[in-house]
Formats: structure tokens, sequence, C-alpha cells
């Protein structure tokens, strides 16, 4: 597919949408559901948690870096991709074996929570390389290659939807598994079906012909004449960071807060609900970027996100007791995540807008930093110190453990706030180029 070319055929967006999602389902299990498993089955330190999210961080982004510049180098995307998966999904599956009871007998004389802490981090950077590896390393650079200005709005639409239907899938199709302490069979089920995309890469995924090769180095998009050169991209990953640390700060608690703070056991349904009416709003909003522009939404989508994370909390603090608490959480939800969406849509999709068109996979890189590193390793550390200023519970053996409260969304509120001062530039800046144009 040429690079001019206005639309994207349906073979590229079959393999959009079904990469896509196979590597949400992989990451909410990774951002989410590890989260759980190690809060229910290993131990209720919320550090535990905040260090394994910004250990998993921190590979990302070295293994983007590195593998995207390799992709560069080689001009292709396809075995990234499909091989990545394939292995990805392996890793995955090697968390059926990983317990407390496990570790006791191998190592008997050793502290089995700590040492079994250890290797659920450990093994969560393994299945982070490759995941990285294959989703953003190789699979973002190969959605830029694809694409032009025209119909990324719609393809970030798609893009940013996924991540909610992977959930909604997982939720609803697998969470009982986890509920019933069936954590084997579950890494078992995703693990293969991520291995299965890998396989079906082989035969899906086509490499655009007029990729251009590069000899970038790792260092290329740290020196100072490449920022300078680019300064509306940079920008614009700047504010991407403040949104994704503002997430951070209450998402990898989501299910924990649900479960133990709201009291909701089986809250699938409700996730549900506010999964599909979500997404549904991000792919609308997608088309409504490409057909309006990025500009027009960018302000009012952050502020509509800022507002919601604050309902969020006003739930949480005053009125997860009353008679309507339900539907008013599905409201607020829905109000937070689906102006979220049309935020991280608008600044993804600018910034493949901005990207160097012959470092994007280096330039995919880059932007985990402020995707992934910044935001994974500074949010979860700040939920972590509001959740343990918040109430506590006695467990099964009568010890006192934290519990995530209200007040993780206050906190992204406050980051969110931040965002507005690089978003004044960036929305001056692409008023100039709608003028230009």
């Amino acid at each position: 597919m040429k690079e001019n070319s206005p639309g994207l055929g349906g073979r590229s967006w079959v393999a959009l949408i079904l990469f896509g999602l196979f590597g949400q389902i992989a990451w909410t299990i990774e951002n989410m559901y590890f989260n759980v498993f190690l809060y229910k089955t290993v131990t209720y330190d919320p550090n535990a948690v905040a260090v394994m999210v910004a250990a998993s961080a921190i590979v990302a982004t070295l293994t983007t870096l590195l593998m995207g510049v390799l992709s560069d180098k080689k001009g292709r995307r396809k075995p990234f991709i499909a091989w990545g998966y394939i292995v990805w999904g392996v890793s995955i599956i090697a968390f059926a074996f990983i317990s407390k009871e496990n570790t006791a007998r191998l190592f008997p004389g050793a502290n089995a929570v700590a040492l079994t802490v250890a290797i659920v981090v450990a093994m969560d950077c393994v299945m982070t390389f490759f995941g990285s590896t294959a989703n953003d390393a190789a699979f973002n650079a190969w959605v830029t290659d694809i694409t032009v200005p025209k119909t990324r709005g719609r393809a970030e639409g798609v893009l940013s939807a996924l991540p909610l239907l992977a959930m909604l899938l997982v939720f609803g199709a697998l969470d009982g598994l986890t509920q019933s302490g069936n954590w084997a069979l579950f890494y078992l089920v995703i693990g293969g079906l991520v291995s299965l995309g890998g396989v079906l890469g082989l035969f899906l995924i086509r490499d655009n012909p007029n990729i251009a090769v590069t000899k970038v180095d790792l260092l290329h998009g740290f020196r100072p004449h490449v920022i300078r050169a680019n300064p509306q991209l940079y920008l614009t990953l700047a504010l991407l960071c403040i949104y994704c640390t503002a997430q951070q700060v209450f998402f990898p608690y989501l299910l924990i807060y649900l479960e133990f703070f709201l009291g909701i056991k089986d809250y699938a349904i409700l996730l549900g609900i506010v999964l599909v009416v979500a997404a549904a709003l991000s792919i609308l909003g997608g088309r409504l970027v490409d057909k309006y522009g990025k500009r027009r939404f960018l302000v009012p989508s952050a502020s509509v996100f800022t507002i919601g994370l604050v309902l969020m909390y006003l739930h949480g603090a005053f009125l997860k007791d009353t008679a309507s608490a339900l539907p008013i959480l599905v409201a607020f939800a829905v109000w937070m995540l689906g102006s979220g969406l049309l935020l991280n849509l608008i600044i993804n999709a600018a910034i493949r807008d901005y990207m160097p068109e012959a470092q994007r996979g280096h330039f995919n890189g880059i932007r985990m930093i402020f995707f992934v590193l910044i935001p994974m390793v500074a949010g979860p550390f700040i939920g972590a110190r509001i959740i343990k200023s918040g109430p506590t519970f006695l467990d099964e053996f009568g010890a006192q453990q934290i519990i995530p409260n209200a007040g993780i969304f206050l906190g992204a509120a406050i980051v969110a706030l931040a965002m507005f001062i690089p978003m004044a530039i960036v929305y001056k800046k692409m008023k100039q180029e709608e003028k230009s144009a």
C-alpha cells in the first residue's frame, strides 16, 4: 500500500483490528490482572504493584527503542509482529505455574512471599519484552506506515476503543476464572490466544513496500538539534506524558478499588456497560476528528476528562453508599473514559503526523518514554502514596491491610491540570497549520 494512499484497504483493517485487539487483550492482563493476581494471591502491599508496573515500564521503553531501531534498519515490521506475538503468548502461559506454594516447594528456605513477588516482577518484564517488540515497536510503526493524516483519526479511534473491547472480552468471558481462583487456566487461555494471533500474522500482515530504510542510531531522538527541529512532536509527546501519568495514578488499582472499596464483587457487567459505551464514543470520535480536525476537540476533551476524574472522586468519597450509587458510577465512568479515549486518540494521531517518516520505529521508542516509562513509574507511586493515607481492612488472618480509595481519582485530576500548559502551545501551532494548509 502506497504512503500517499487516501484510505485503508480491507486486509489492512482486518490486520489492524485483529492485532490491535489481541495485543490489548495481552496488555489488559499485564496492566490490570497481574496487579489483581499479585494483590490477591501474594501480597496486599500496593508498593509491590507499583514496583512491578515501574519495572515493566522501563523494560517496555528500552525494548521499543532497541527493536524499533532494528525494524527501521531492516525496513520490515511483519516478522517482529508475527513471531513476537507467538512468543508473547508463551510468556503469558508461564504465569500459570507461578504461586506462593510452588515457590515454597522449590525454595523451602526462602521467604515465599518476597521471592514470589520477585518472580512475578521478573516474568512480567520478560512478557513485556516480547509484547513491546511485537506491539509497541513493530505494530505501532506498521500502523503509521499504512496510514496518512486523513485516515489516522479513524485508525486511532478504533485503536483507542480496542483496550476497552479487550477488557470487555476478558471480563465477560474469563473474569469468572480469576474470581474462582483458577488463575492457571486463565493464563493458558489468554496466552494461547495471543500466540494464535502471531500465527495468523504470518499470513495476514503485509509490510508497506515503501518503508524508508534508515541507519538511525539509538540516541538520534535525544539529540538537541533533533528536538529543536521537531518542536511540535516533542510538545505533543509532553502532553501525552501528562495525560498518561494522570491515568496511571488510578488505573493499576481500578479493579481492586471496585472490589474492595466500593464492594462490587461482580464488576464484569458494570464494566461491560461502561466499556461498550466508551468504545462506541471513541470510534465515533475518531470519525469526527478526521472530519473536523484534531484542534477543535483537543481542549474540550481534556477539560471533560479532568472533570470526569473529579466526578469519580466525588462518587467514591460521598455517593458510594447512596441508593443511586451504581447508575451514577456508570455515568461518571463513561464520562471519564469516553473523554479520555477521545483525548488519547487526538494526541496519538497528532504524534503519528509529526513523526519523521524515515525513523518511525525509533520514534515509537521515544514515544514510549512519554507514553509508558514516565507515566508508569510516576503514576502508580503517586497512587500508592494516596492509598496508604486511606482506610484499611482486616484480612482472614486478622492482619491490617490497605484498600485503594477514591483519592486516587482526585490525585489524577490534579496531575491532569498540568496538561493545559503544553496544550496551549500545541493548540496554537495546530491553528497556524490549518491557516497555512
